[in-house]
């Protein structure tokens, strides 16, 4: 159809505009609010694992490391150290995802293939146990309690983010900007030299390119982006569970990213919602959800190996 196909193209032109667009009006088609404020936060997370795995072609095990970084971050900020600026604990979760993506992939990266993929399950299993044997500063297993919801500061005016809409907006304007960060990322050299890694990463080294260091940063916005998205849920959530850190979420976020697509520009988030909306609406039916999710998921490996959006 000529009208679908100019639609297709333009947005294909445009993403990031098109990405504001349809989430501007995305919480107005959910059940409910909460659910879209968690299909973005999701999505930004699967976004992050995409940049490492679809672009640069490294299978991390362990994802939930940075996510839970980024929660305990911004929620030790905010609980623990009574930090008022939000900002400044929205700020304090990536910047710990980072430091952790610094150091883990400094180690993780001497080695390759599936060596590579379980050194990343181990990390992030190491810090799931530290954060749970450390109630002191985590809360252990009753997870880190007592979030505040801070008022956003804009300009002098004071806006009240208990409420769900104004919450997913705010979400939505920090989850915008990363994907356009990302956006420009994909666009720079650097990002064609991703790439080229992923698809031949000795021929990138034999012209002459630096690939640990490569990878080395592709590791880092990996982390900053799924940090992020943990801080976020910590404020969505008001309480940081440990599981947050547990392998359970590193699998949810890759069975996300291959349903929607990976190495595609938005199916990171076509899989989160997929995969959220369907359990939300599955969960009224059966307690065996997660059985036809994983049926879903086996059948679109096996069929449909692009995922949804590719």
């Amino acid at each position: 159809m000529p009208g679908l196909a100019a639609v297709s193209g333009w947005v294909g032109r445009h993403p990031v505009a098109a990405f504001g667009m349809f989430f501007a009006v995305f919480p107005f088609l959910m059940p409910y609010k909460s659910l879209a404020s968690q299909v973005l936060i999701f999505g930004l997370f699967a976004l992050g694992f995409n940049l490492l795995y679809g672009y640069t072609g490294l299978l991390s095990f362990g994802h939930a490391a940075y996510y839970g970084l980024g929660a305990y971050g911004t929620g030790i900020a905010l609980a623990k150290l009574k930090i008022a600026s939000l900002w400044l604990g929205i700020a304090a979760g990536p910047l710990l995802a980072v430091l952790g993506g610094i150091a883990i992939g400094f180690f993780c990266l001497r080695r390759r293939g599936i060596y590579f993929a379980m050194l990343t399950l181990a990390f992030a299993q190491l810090l799931y146990f530290v954060a749970f044997h450390l109630s002191d500063v985590t809360g252990g297993d009753d997870g880190l309690r007592g979030i505040p919801q801070l008022p956003l500061n804009l300009f002098g005016w004071k806006i009240d983010l208990e409420g769900s809409l104004a919450f997913y907006y705010f979400t939505f304007v920090l989850v915008w900007l990363a994907v356009a960060g990302l956006k420009r990322i994909l666009d720079s050299p650097f990002g064609t030299v991703l790439q080229a890694i992923r698809e031949n990463s000795d021929r990138a080294s034999a012209c002459g390119y630096d690939v640990r260091r490569v990878k080395h940063l592709s590791f880092v916005f990996s982390a900053f982006f799924a940090g992020l998205a943990g801080g976020l849920d910590a404020m969505r959530l008001a309480v940081v569970p440990v599981e947050s850190l547990y392998w359970v979420t590193s699998g949810q976020v890759v069975i996300m990213t291959l349903l929607g697509g990976a190495g595609t520009f938005f199916g990171p988030f076509v899989g989160a919602g997929t995969y959220l909306v369907l359990g939300d609406r599955l969960a009224v039916f059966t307690e065996r959800w997660p059985l036809v999710i994983g049926l879903i998921f086996m059948a679109f490996v096996l069929f449909l190996p692009k995922g949804i959006w590719g």
